[in-house]
């Protein structure tokens, strides 16, 4: 739909553009087509006459040369070699000095026309008997018409009373900007058609321009699509440019600045470059489809500003080159690309950007060559570049239309190949389903089996596990056992040996008092009787009796302390299955674990207890009560297979108190342990005793207990040099 109004909109403006160049074609000629005066007869009844056919130049030295000084050379007067001045060939005025002929009646041809509006001086003598008699002149770009007439140019009347005295006529032209300057002579009638005829292509191409600029917008603002913004832009600038040539942006929009007006036409150029190099850039997706010529699109881009910004530096012809470099470099960089977009990556709105662009080269290439005079002056040639921006401007705008409906196929094709894809995708997934659902059956019965085998083979590893920490528990029973008889028999038989030398102690005791209850106090021989006894005394040696009695009596008090302090000890162990936190003071459950084990160290070990005031720990105390007989066994055990024989074993006990935490240490000089072991020990089942010696779970269970209760325990070791175990408590593990 888009496309089709764009279209509609483009044969109509076609249809104007081209009735008006008709129009213009069929009753103008600018140029009289030879530089003979036969030439010039041919077109005097109804066309406009070019004075170059029958003038002579002079290229002034400076600016400041006057009229008088200028008739003074007449000797350096040259005949003209073209039909046109390009007055931006040189740097200083350009003198035309023109004597009418007499077959062209002034009396008719009364206006001179200088047909171009970008002049910077533009100033005509009309001279007799080296007299000036009349001068015009309209300095600094104020040859460009004013809103009330028509046109775009002022043109200078020749007044009646000059007329038959036929004057030399000098005209003074200069500008800043490369441009073509003819000047005709023509009837008044000749002007005010071609002015009118110019007025109407004005309107014409400004009202296209402007409807497809409003047009383009309403789309941007709909689409939401930054080609549009750079493309609106790239309208705008080139209407601006185009106008601000032809003199109507100075006609209806006249700023009165000096500078802005030697500027304007190169400042629009590039204005408009920019917009066009950014429109190509997101147009084209070449950042995508043409990476390096992305790259030069942006060096160009550059070029441009650093144009413009020189342009604004005062550096006038060096920001024209400039931009005639941009514009040349970017057309081929952007007609590239085109080709690119269109015939490799099969992007068909690239085919009307590179007729458009097609045109606008042609177009820009027809100007460019007829300022430089290779090409034939003429309405075609003047206005190339009018009629190659509507093209233009019509063609991209289909570009873009055709862009969005590109845009559109792709995505319902995207869509059309999506669908056939879910579609496929449903059709496999419905196969793969059942085939799924197949395999699961299957699979469920597998693993049915094989989950009732791992449970069978999980019950029973409960049950072998059960059996071990059991055979574990059994294990320490057993040690602690073996060394709790130990450690009673000592004392028990200590006591037993002291009973029988008591007993005939007191029986020597018994014997003394027995006799003494048989004394006859009535008898006479009284003292024969305790002089007996006395003897029996001495016999016995009753001090001896006395001080053996004290002595065994010690011996079996101590005995019997030796025996408290091991059921005491063995009490204290003995909480090993309370599942309670209770607080207790963990020094006195490694003092009862030292005593309980006391029978397995070895001679030579010497234990070093430094035990600090610790608080009272809330834990389960037969659990931490097996973690320190655990450790305290392991350290005696590694110390006795060391096997270095050292006069003396140290394992040293050490508690203290820090940061609302209990730490103890356990410290052996026994064997020591490699890191790798070090990493496993606390594995289940893991040891390196002898087969038999122990079932690699008390280590284990030690690790559990500790993280039971919310503690670590740390593992120092150096092979040959000992083994610290470091067990961290927090005081309250709730």
């Amino acid at each position: 739909m888009i496309v089709k109004h764009i279209r509609n909109l483009a044969v109509f403006s076609l249809m104007l553009l081209f009735g008006f160049y008709n129009q213009v074609s069929a009753h103008h000629t600018l140029l009289a087509g030879t530089s003979g005066a036969g030439g010039v007869q041919a077109h005097t009844q109804d066309s406009l006459v070019n004075i170059l056919h029958f003038s002579k130049l002079y290229i002034s030295k400076s600016d400041t040369v006057g009229i008088y000084t200028v008739m003074a050379k007449d000797a350096e007067f040259q005949n003209p070699v073209s039909n046109i001045i390009n007055i931006g060939n040189y740097p200083y005025p350009v003198w035309i000095k023109t004597v009418v002929p007499s077959y062209i009646d002034l009396t008719k041809y009364v206006n001179i026309l200088i047909d171009q509006p970008r002049l910077k001086q533009a100033e005509v003598y009309f001279v007799k008997d080296n007299k000036v008699l009349k001068k015009f002149e309209y300095n600094n770009y104020t040859l460009v018409a004013s809103m009330e007439n028509s046109g775009n140019l002022k043109t200078f009347k020749i007044p009646k009373d000059i007329i038959a005295s036929n004057p030399v006529i000098y005209i003074k032209l200069h500008s800043d900007d490369v441009v073509i300057s003819p000047v005709f002579i023509s009837k008044s009638s000749n002007l005010l058609e071609l002015f009118s005829l110019r007025d109407v292509f004005f309107g014409i191409y400004t009202g296209i321009m402007m409807i497809m600029f409003a047009y383009n917008l309403f789309l941007f603002f709909s689409v939401k699509d930054v080609s549009y913004l750079n493309y609106i832009f790239c309208i705008l600038f080139t209407w601006l440019t185009q106008t601000t040539i032809q003199g109507y942006f100075d006609k209806y929009f006249y700023i009165n600045s000096l500078w802005f007006n030697s500027i304007s036409v190169i400042l629009f150029s590039n204005l408009g470059l920019i917009a066009s190099i950014l429109f190509t850039k997101s147009f084209l997706n070449t950042k995508k489809n043409t990476p390096k010529l992305h790259t030069i699109l942006n060096i160009m881009l550059v070029l441009t500003v650093i144009s413009t910004i020189v342009l604004f530096m005062g550096y006038k012809k060096v920001s024209f080159i400039g931009m005639q470099v941009s514009i040349f470099g970017g057309s081929i960089v952007t007609f590239i690309s085109a080709l690119n977009a269109y015939y490799k990556k099969n992007f068909k709105p690239a085919g009307y950007y590179l007729a458009s662009w097609s045109f606008l080269f042609i177009g820009m290439m027809i100007f460019i060559l007829k300022d430089y005079e290779i090409i034939k002056y003429s309405i075609f040639s003047t206005y190339s570049v009018q009629f190659a921006s509507v093209l233009e401007v019509l063609l991209l705008s289909f570009a873009l239309a055709d862009r969005i409906n590109f845009f559109k196929n792709q995505n319902e094709l995207a869509q059309k190949q999506a669908l056939m894809a879910l579609k496929e995708n449903e059709r496999l997934v419905r196969e793969q389903n059942i085939e799924l659902e197949n395999k699961v059956n299957e699979r469920t019965i597998e693993l049915q089996n094989t989950n009732s085998s791992l449970n069978v083979a999980l019950t029973n590893l409960k049950e072998t596990q059960s059996q071990l920490v059991d055979a574990e528990k059994m294990a320490a029973l057993g040690q602690l056992t073996a060394g709790i008889a130990h450690e009673i028999n000592n004392p028990i038989n200590f006591v037993t040996s002291n009973i029988k030398p008591l007993q005939l102690d007191i029986d020597d005791l018994k014997e003394i008092i027995t006799r003494y209850e048989q004394i006859d106090y009535t008898s006479p021989n009284v003292n024969e009787q305790l002089q007996e006894i006395e003897a029996f005394k001495k016999q016995i040696d009753l001090d001896f009796i006395n001080s053996e009695i004290e002595n065994l009596l010690i011996g079996i008090t101590d005995g019997a302390k030796r025996t408290a302090e091991i059921i005491r000890s063995l009490r204290n162990f003995s909480r090993l299955d309370e599942d309670d936190l209770k607080p207790i003071d963990l020094n006195e459950g490694l003092q009862s674990t030292l005593v309980l084990v006391r029978n397995s160290m070895p001679d030579n070990l010497k234990v070093i207890k430094d035990l600090g005031n610790l608080p009272k720990v809330e834990c389960l105390p037969g659990k931490i009560n097996q973690v320190f007989m655990n450790l305290i066994s392991n350290a005696i055990q590694a110390i006795k297979s060391n096997g270095k024989n050292r006069e003396e074993e140290l394992l040293t006990i050490h508690t203290w108190y820090e940061e609302n935490v209990v730490k103890i240490s356990i410290k052996d000089t026994g064997t020591g342990m490699t890191d790798e072991v070090k990493h496993k020990i606390f594995e289940p089942f893991f040891t390196t005793k002898e087969v038999g010696e122990g079932t690699g779970l008390g280590l284990s269970i030690v690790f559990s207990i500790i993280e039971k209760h919310k503690g670590h325990i740390d593992v120092l070791s150096e092979v040959g040099q000992g083994t610290e175990f470091i067990i961290t408590l927090p005081v309250n593990t709730k």
